[in-house]
């Protein structure tokens, strides 16, 4: 039983992952940096961005080395810690797990970013006229798909302990 836990956070998060870093790939090579594909007119474009910085380009104007060094070790931790709460999830909360998996999937796709480029892609580009969303990818969606699941199991059931 336990080994088919870690067989789902390996699917989940692999999953995640792959189709992260392959829409990237895609991006990098097809779509030149700042230039958009208008994929629905007035509300969605694919645009090829390129974050230094956190969410929301937090910290995009530190020092390259200290940025790196701060997300290499905050993504780390935050790796760990999902881990951790993945691990502890028992079998009963599964939608909680899957929520995990989708999180730990995320942050290693971005962290794989961080590694390899010093840089996280973006380029799902969300918008209604003027007023744009950041632009995000894949892996901040399942981030923010599995902090919604987190979310709902906090609000309307009671957690594992």
């Amino acid at each position: 039983m336990l080994k088919n836990k870690y067989i789902k956070l390996a699917v989940v998060a692999g999953l995640v992952v792959l189709a992260d870093q392959i829409t990237k790939a895609l991006i990098l090579k097809y779509l030149p940096y700042h230039q958009s594909i208008t994929v629905i007119a007035g509300f969605f474009d694919l645009t090829h961005i390129q974050n230094p910085g956190g969410a929301f380009g937090l910290m995009a104007k530190m020092s390259a080395t200290l940025r790196t060094l701060v997300f290499l070790f905050a993504s780390s931790v935050a790796v760990g810690l999902i881990f951790y709460f993945y691990r502890k999830t028992p079998p009963s909360y599964a939608f909680l797990a899957v929520g995990f998996a989708l999180i730990f999937g995320g942050a290693i796709g971005n962290l794989i970013d961080r590694v390899r480029l010093g840089i996280v892609i973006d380029f799902l580009d969300v918008y209604v006229g003027k007023y744009h969303w950041p632009a995000f990818n894949i892996a901040d969606s399942a981030i923010t798909v599995g902090i919604f699941i987190f979310g709902f199991h906090l609000l309307f059931k009671k957690l594992p302990e």
